[in-house]
């Protein structure tokens, strides 16, 4: 899985949870999703091996630099080759019947060379089986300049699932595309939410500083996850990323402000919570995201600084807004479980035949942990 963010990990424990009483798991992971997920399988059937990723570059708080970004990838394209040549030789030893690639390029390019099926289960992959017609224009055509860049992860997937809060028509040669909801966490699937009086708040580290100043003048607690801890300043609460505290304040909170990160927003929505989105600059993905949470009624979304007097009408407005959340339909874990199942019992239809695998690799590279 991709370590941008912790929604790919939090997707991937959805899964190891649902299968591991029924097959072997193991898991690889960058970055941040590795880190998340090495503590917690530690000493256990769960193997969590550490691939190099790729990650976002930023040029200021909350804002994306694309041209660095690039070069990062370019980077990694170059390397990709030496990288797969080292993850080979684990799939080898753990004979693994099933890749499940959740926008991670490395793992895929040795399962193709091991001759490993795999299938692609991610939400980024809605902008190569969807119709985009449905989109604003200019939403529209940064996406549809985006899909060349998902397709160039990989693919030779045997098959496509995507993992997504909201639905979009599929383009004819992707019929047989699965379409799943969020994969909601065990712990959040059967919590009964209430509705407090305080506000969670997910704020990435390059949120600007109006951010937080808007949050101190709202007139609410407010508990601040993202930041790491530190003293209180006012109202505001910086906790750690604690999973079980996380998930404790999301179930009782009145509303949610965070970045508009797909799995994030699906948790929420399944308590019930309105939230308000703060697309990062720069990031296409998250401005869709934004764009079906708005059409949803669900929630708003600010591309702007966020101020103290919008954030205030936002809070107004949340009790009309989780009225028309409908919790059941975000759930997609038993239909993902189920496509997984038919995938992993080798009835997944082929879509690509594979290429010729690339062997370039930089001269240098940083060290890939896959040692068994």
């Amino acid at each position: 899985m991709s370590g941008e963010g912790r929604g790919h990990a939090t997707r991937a424990r959805v899964v190891v949870e649902a299968l591991r009483d029924r097959h072997r798991v193991a898991l690889f992971a960058s970055d941040c999703a590795y880190s998340l997920l090495a503590p917690r399988y530690r000493d256990s059937d769960v193997r969590v091996f550490r691939v190099p990723g790729l990650q976002f570059a930023y040029s200021g708080p909350g804002r994306v630099d694309l041209f660095r970004t690039v070069g990062q990838a370019a980077r990694f394209r170059l390397a990709l080759g030496g990288y797969v040549d080292e993850v080979r030789p684990v799939l080898d030893r753990i004979k693994p019947d099933l890749i499940v690639a959740d926008f991670e390029p490395v793992v895929p390019r040795a399962a193709r060379a091991a001759g490993v099926p795999f299938v692609s289960f991610d939400h980024q992959h809605y902008l190569v089986v969807s119709d985009l017609s449905g989109l604003p224009f200019a939403l529209r055509q940064r996406a549809r300049a985006a899909a060349p860049f998902v397709r160039a992860l990989y693919d030779w997937q045997q098959a496509i699932i995507v993992s997504s809060f909201y639905r979009m028509p599929l383009r004819r040669a992707f019929r047989a595309a699965t379409w799943v909801g969020t994969l909601i966490r065990p712990e959040i699937v059967g919590r009964r939410p209430s509705a407090g009086s305080h506000v969670v708040a997910y704020i990435r580290r390059h949120a600007p500083p109006s951010t937080l100043a808007a949050l101190a003048a709202c007139g609410r607690p407010v508990r601040v996850y993202g930041l790491g801890e530190r003293p209180p300043e006012g109202a505001l609460r910086f906790l750690a990323v604690d999973e079980q505290r996380f998930i404790d304040d999301l179930a009782g909170c009145a509303a949610v402000v965070s970045t508009a990160g797909n799995q994030l927003v699906g948790e929420a929505l399944h308590l019930g919570k309105p939230m308000l989105v703060m697309p990062e600059e720069r990031n296409f993905e998250q401005a869709v995201n934004a764009h079906f949470l708005v059409d949803s009624g669900a929630g708003w979304a600010e591309h702007g600084a966020l101020t103290a007097r919008r954030l205030g009408a936002f809070l107004e407005a949340a009790p009309s807004m989780r009225a028309r959340i409908a919790p059941e339909a975000v759930n997609g874990n038993e239909v993902a479980v189920a496509a997984l199942e038919r995938h992993i019992a080798g009835r997944a239809p082929a879509l690509a035949p594979p290429r010729p695998i690339d062997k370039r690799a930089a001269r240098a590279r940083p060290a890939l942990e896959v040692g068994l």
